[in-house]
């Protein structure tokens, strides 16, 4: 028996001699044999911008698109949302007129090692100059990666400078607080052979992977195998440089660095179940320090919510630690987060050295970091750590006791893991105080 597809138009019955308007096709995916003479293949890896190519993701690039999925990561469901709208036209094409890098930022020796850099596009914030020909030809290039100067300034710097811990000096810090950044915005893009090359998994396993598990969502990654570079619709990553950029790629230049995954409780609201805001606050007033003596400081600010399980997870896990028997302790801090999410971390720090790879960093003199997820990966792409910074006992809200034990007897850097009787005592406070 067949079936036929029952369309609801949502419309208005039709007036007279009115005649509906047919609609557009909807290709649902193309194919090696639709890319057309204007494909250029990406060639990641190369050490001459020109020669790797311009990544071309735009919805409107015609045969010149070579790419998987499109930019904006996570912000891509609103465009889609404002074209559907008619907020958006389908095909804007931005003006990118003065939006050239405020910093020129390498390029490094580590960018034309292919599998050095696997998920991001090294060569993302120099688009308009790389590619300026295709540009004015008409080619829909965009950038990935931008930019930019500012200020900033936070309660824990004037607590910092109040106590002596930090002095002004006008360059770095002024007497108001505020601190000189420059401040870079990065946008995912995957290298698909690459990324499967540090997961040791078959690219086709990755692949079909990414399709499945998304719904669907990018046909291509299962009819394009021609085409390796996919933009995938996840948060990405904001860099704060405190000092002088071109200082870096120098085997002189001292590196402070504190590689933080987003906690939107804790870094913007200041919720004390964790040490997030008080080690990110920690990390910078390192990075001030040593900008001061004429080093580096490194903020990498991941959006990876909840060891990017996402908040939804993470708010469940909190009522389940709160509520189960025994109350809130180090010793199941863990395994109420499986309970959940069904594993206890989805951040994939592999990938995470990428961006010290892009910013010419081979050697950090101060890692604020008791995270081993996060030194391990590091030291295995090739970068030496001479010293982990440890978040000082002070700092840590009483709350937050029990994840920091949790992870300390999980291996986190410490000088003392705590007993067994330390780790099965409730210390966390109740959900109705």
């Amino acid at each position: 028996m067949r079936q036929e597809l029952a369309i609801d138009w949502n419309e208005p019955p039709l007036r007279t001699n009115e005649k509906r308007p047919v609609p557009r096709p909807i290709v649902l995916a193309s194919h090696p044999g639709n890319a057309g003479a204007g494909n250029r293949r990406i060639a990641w890896g190369s050490a001459d911008g020109h020669a790797r190519g311009a990544v071309v993701a735009t919805l409107n690039a015609g045969p010149s698109r070579n790419a998987i999925g499109t930019h904006s990561g996570a912000y891509s469901v609103y465009r889609a949302l404002a074209v559907a709208a008619g907020q958006l036209a389908a095909g804007h094409q931005p003006d990118l007129t003065n939006t050239s890098p405020a910093v020129r930022i390498g390029p490094f020796p580590q960018w034309s090692k292919p599998d050095a850099i696997v998920s991001l596009d090294p060569w993302g914030h120099l688009s308009t100059e790389l590619f300026a020909d295709r540009i004015a030809a008409g080619v829909d290039v965009r950038p990935s990666i931008a930019v930019t100067r500012a200020h900033i300034n936070m309660p824990e710097i004037a607590d910092a400078v109040r106590a002596g811990r930090l002095r002004p000096d006008g360059t770095v810090l002024d007497a108001a607080g505020n601190v000189r950044v420059t401040k870079i915005a990065i946008e995912p893009v995957w290298h698909l052979p690459g990324v499967a090359r540090r997961f040791g998994i078959a690219v086709s396993d990755l692949r079909r992977g990414l399709f499945e598990q998304t719904g669907g969502m990018f046909p291509e990654l299962v009819t394009r195998p021609d085409l390796d570079v996919f933009l995938p619709p996840i948060g990405g990553m904001t860099v704060y440089l405190f000092g002088d950029p071109a200082g870096l790629g120098r085997p002189e230049t001292r590196i402070a660095c504190r590689i933080h995954d987003e906690c939107n409780g804790s870094d913007v609201f200041g919720s004390d179940i964790c040490t997030c805001r008080p080690y990110l606050a920690h990390g910078i007033e390192v990075c001030i320090e040593t900008a001061q003596m004429g080093g580096i400081g490194v903020v990498v600010y991941n959006r990876k919510e909840g060891r990017a399980l996402g908040e939804v997870t993470k708010f469940l896990v909190y009522n389940a630690r709160k509520r189960q028997e025994g109350g809130d302790r180090a010793d199941a801090y863990f395994q109420r987060t499986e309970c959940v999410a069904g594993v206890q971390d989805m951040r994939f720090q592999e990938l995470m050295p990428d961006v010290l790879h892009w910013l010419g960093i081979t050697r950090i003199d101060q890692l604020v970091s008791m995270s081993n997820m996060k030194f391990a990966p590091i030291v295995a792409s090739g970068i030496e750590v001479v010293e982990r910074i440890a978040i000082p006992d002070a700092l840590i809200p009483a709350d937050a006791s029990v994840e920091m034990d949790a992870k300390k007897a999980a291996g986190y850097y410490t000088d003392a893991v705590p007993p067994p009787e330390v780790l099965h005592e409730a210390k966390g406070r109740p959900l109705d105080e």
